[in-house]
């Protein structure tokens, strides 16, 4: 498995991961939009997270609701602005835990050789923001998302549902 690549520039308001899957952009994009799939995957594994909400569709809302071991709740909403199937998808991602600080993606799947690049562009509203998401962990956050993925993958790959 490949590490996911966090590119941010000083200064800058723009942080770029980029991720990279043994698997057909089909797949990945299924996983990145499969109500029933992203709890196996997104977020850190000491957290449960449950799709409240996923209209996916251009001005459709998705929150996602994550719990930890003492039942506390860090709470995740946005809306989507484009969808390209298998392509691409710009949406907004603000943690309400922080109200007002929206970030606004753009996730890009490009297929290479029967692999998958994920192309994942965050602007923040400010420098302060981007520098604060990144020390509070978004790289390690990455990485262990970057896992789950990978052995969802495996599962899918391997005929398991």
């Amino acid at each position: 498995m490949e590490k996911p690549i966090l590119t941010a520039i000083p200064g800058s308001l723009e942080a770029v991961i980029t991720h990279k899957f043994d698997a057909k952009r089909n797949l990945v994009y299924k996983i990145y939009t499969d109500p029933k799939l992203i709890p196996e995957w997104w977020g850190p594994r000491n957290l449960t997270t449950t799709v409240e909400r996923m209209e996916l569709r251009p001005g459709g809302i998705w929150r996602y609701i994550q719990r930890d071991a003492q039942n506390n709740i860090f709470a995740f909403h946005g809306v989507y602005h484009s969808i390209e199937p298998n392509k691409q998808i710009i949406s907004t991602f603000e943690w309400e835990g922080m109200p007002g600080h929206v970030i606004f993606e753009t996730t890009k799947f490009e297929e290479q050789e029967e692999k998958t690049i994920v192309i994942q562009q965050s602007i923040f509203q400010s420098v302060e923001d981007r520098d604060g998401m990144i020390q509070q962990g978004m790289e390690q956050g990455m990485v262990e998302g970057d896992e789950r993925f990978n052995e969802l993958l495996a599962r899918l790959q391997g005929g398991q549902q």
